[in-house]
């Protein structure tokens, strides 16, 4: 029995533990079997959950509350991260511009260089490294010094993705361009459809470009955090990026397996507010990764 199977199985233990009967083996010619399994998963969450899914290869799409706003935490560093590259692909900045880590710019929460003595220098390469592989929220702030908050709510729009914005530097709402919405919703907003396009935009080259594209996709193929989405998938390279708060927990993912499937989960006012392993919306959204794994792994010959 491979993993995949597993992860079927697992899936379909889920539905029966929802307290609904058991679906059929998911097919991608049938995504009534796995909206069945998704929409179970949600309704048992104690939260709210939203979720989005594209199978990029036949043009499959569903989603819960797709149109939905939810807090982003961290996963709005995708954004960030893609008009980044944009800026660097118009010769705007390059990836080995220097920056230089002042004890000002150090707060707290993820990553390590709020570890670091003040001075240090770093290229913007690394910092974008930083701030996917380990969200470092110091290299997130250095960035978007560089790049100006605005011009992620540009190309963003730019992209089609209207609700998708981020609002302040991370730990400094003072700096927020738009202080009701940064209130409302933190770091930043999105919904479920809008970053699975993001994604999939990502994944066919038609975010910036499909040089730049491709580079983004290995940085979020080596994100550290494997406890949502991929906390029951080994030996799977997923490009993906996960957001936390203390109710909140989000994750995109790209599953290159049989097919390329988009899976963005979002959720908000979490009953657990647990910074364990085991918090629910993480276990909610690894079942939800199992599901999503198992439909894109199935062989349709």
């Amino acid at each position: 029995m491979n993993r995949y199977t597993i992860a079927l199985a697992f899936a379909c233990s889920i539905t029966m533990q929802a307290g609904a009967q058991a679906p059929l083996a998911v097919t991608h010619s049938d995504t009534t079997a796995l909206r069945h399994t998704l929409d179970a998963i949600a309704a048992a969450h104690h939260g709210v959950l939203g979720y989005s899914v594209i199978n990029l290869d036949t043009g499959e799409r569903l989603s819960l509350r797709g149109d939905e706003t939810f807090p982003t935490a961290s996963l709005i560093k995708v954004p960030i991260l893609v008009t980044l590259y944009d800026l660097v692909e118009q010769k705007q900045l390059s990836l080995d511009d220097p920056l230089t880590v002042l004890k000002i710019d150090q707060v707290p929460g993820s990553g390590v260089l709020q570890f670091m003595h003040p001075g240090m220098t770093l290229s913007v390469h690394d910092a974008a490294a930083l701030m996917i592989i380990l969200s470092d929220n110091t290299a997130t702030n250095l960035l978007l010094d560089r790049i100006i908050i605005r011009r992620v709510w540009a190309k963003m729009e730019a992209l089609g993705l209207p609700h998708t914005k981020v609002h302040s530097k991370t730990f400094l709402r003072i700096s927020s361009v738009a202080m009701d919405s940064s209130v409302k919703y933190g770091l930043g907003v999105s919904t479920p459809n809008e970053m699975a396009h993001l994604f999939e935009l990502l994944a066919e080259g038609r975010a910036v470009s499909p040089a730049a594209d491709s580079a983004m996709l290995d940085l979020l193929a080596k994100n550290a955090d494997q406890e949502s989405m991929q906390r029951t998938i080994n030996g799977l390279a997923v490009p993906h990026k996960t957001g936390a708060t203390d109710s909140v927990r989000t994750e995109c993912a790209l599953f290159r397996l049989k097919s390329r499937v988009v899976a963005c989960g979002f959720t908000k006012e979490n009953e657990d507010i647990r910074w364990v392993v085991d918090n629910e919306a993480q276990v909610t959204l690894g079942k939800i990764g199992a599901a999503v794994a198992a439909w894109a792994g199935e062989d349709r010959r």
